[in-house]
């Protein structure tokens, strides 16, 4: 089955473990205020290719991709669950590393179709990277348009199937940069065996011009960059709620082992 793809890079270093292949893929239902590929958001747009004509251009770079392997991004991978099993199946055919990295929006656990797909791709992704916008639902749905509540179930549904988890979170001036939203986050993540890694990246406006390409008003052209000092104390707030959430829970296992 084709996908849809925005575009291709192909020497990322930002997007899963080593230097990788890195697909973009066209579509996203999630309206961030801070997105920087607004032109990704239409379902419509991109290009068609096929699987085996993304290994196929894979196996170019294949030598130079130290560490690395294929990572799938968007827009929102999961919108094109069937390409992706497809482009994945055929990936660990040839001894590749996949990732993907995704908002976990799609994440339904009452469409039973969908789990069954979404267990099969599983079964063939080595790393899923998680973007978790907001950790609180109100706040969440004012800056995605989107409840974060099956977004927060995904990340429980790759815990149990030990899929390893590596965590994006942007820290946004005024709306995510704040003590008690960031403990929240960390006491959540507390409760994931998988995670294993954490990024906390400092908010940016370098998508301004696409925007203004598009014709689309940025919501946030008022709101100054987040310096990168800033990022780092709010990756502190985040490891004290997961350093709290995992003591916790270790009282809480002696006390049963008691």
């Amino acid at each position: 089955m084709d996908g849809r793809i925005h575009s291709i890079e192909t020497f990322g270093t930002v997007d899963g473990p080593g230097v990788r292949y890195v697909v973009f893929v066209q579509g996203c239902p999630m309206r961030c205020l801070y997105c920087h590929n607004p032109d990704t958001w239409t379902t419509q747009g991109g290009t068609l290719r096929s699987p085996d004509s993304i290994l196929e251009d894979y196996e170019k770079y294949r030598p130079f991709l130290k560490g690395g392997g294929l990572t799938v991004t968007g827009g929102e991978p999961l919108l094109q669950i069937d390409f992706l099993i497809e482009l994945f199946e055929k990936a660990k055919e040839k001894k590749i590393h996949t990732c993907i990295d995704t908002s976990g929006i799609t994440y339904n656990p009452n469409n039973h179709s969908y789990l069954k797909k979404l267990d099969r791709l599983m079964k063939v992704t080595d790393l899923v990277m998680l973007d978790i916008k907001h950790i609180d639902e109100e706040e969440h749905i004012w800056l995605t348009k989107h409840s974060n509540k099956h977004i927060l179930e995904f990340a429980h549904y790759l815990d149990q199937k030990n899929i390893p988890l590596w965590v994006r979170h942007v820290v946004v001036p005024t709306i995510t940069y704040a003590h008690g939203y960031l403990y929240k986050l960390g006491l959540f993540l507390g409760t994931l065996s998988n995670l294993k890694a954490l990024d906390v990246l400092a908010y940016h406006d370098m998508g301004i011009t696409k925007y203004k390409e598009l014709g689309i008003d940025y919501p946030l052209k008022d709101l100054p960059p987040l310096e990168k000092s800033e990022a780092l104390k709010a990756k502190e707030y985040i490891l004290q709620g997961i350093l709290a959430q995992q003591e916790k829970q270790g009282h809480e296992q002696e006390k049963i082992n008691n």
